[in-house]
C-alpha cells in the first residue's frame, strides 16, 4: 500500500455556514468516490480557505460524512492580490494501490480554473 496526496478545491458562492458546509461535502464526497476511497484509506486531511471564508470550519463537513477517526486540519490559505476568491482546498493522505498517475485530483464549480492540467 503506498501513501499518496489528492488535492482538491472548490469555489463556495458566498461566505455562509451552510453554503460552506454544502460545498466542502460536495468536495469531500467526490475525491472519495472519483478514487475509490473509504474513511479507513484515509489517513489525514487540510483543508484550507481564502481570507474571505471565516463563517465555518470546513472539515465540519468532512465530521458529519463520517470522519470520526481521521484526522483534520483547517488553515487560512495567503492572501494573494487577485487570487480566486472563496475556495476551499483539500489535500488528502490516502493509502492506496493505485499509481500516483491513476489518482484522480478534484476541482469543482469556479475553481477548475486553478489547476487545469490535473482537474478531472
Amino acid at each position: 500500500m503506498a501513501v499518496r496526496a489528492i488535492r482538491g478545491a472548490v469555489q463556495v458562492e458566498s461566505d455562509e455556514r451552510e453554503l460552506v458546509l454544502e460545498a466542502t461535502a460536495e468536495l469531500v464526497t467526490e475525491v472519495m468516490q472519483r478514487n475509490g476511497l473509504t474513511t479507513d484509506d484515509v489517513i489525514s486531511v487540510l483543508f484550507t480557505a481564502t481570507p474571505d471564508l471565516t463563517s465555518e470550519f470546513p472539515a465540519l463537513a468532512a465530521r458529519k460524512l463520517g470522519f470520526s477517526d481521521v484526522p483534520l486540519m483547517c488553515a487560512s490559505e495567503i492572501a494573494v492580490p487577485g487570487a480566486l476568491p472563496r475556495v476551499v482546498r483539500l489535500m488528502a493522505h490516502v493509502e492506496t494501490e493505485r499509481p500516483r498517475a491513476e489518482l484522480q485530483h478534484v476541482y469543482l464549480r469556479g475553481a477548475q480554473v486553478l489547476r487545469l492540467d490535473i482537474a478531472q
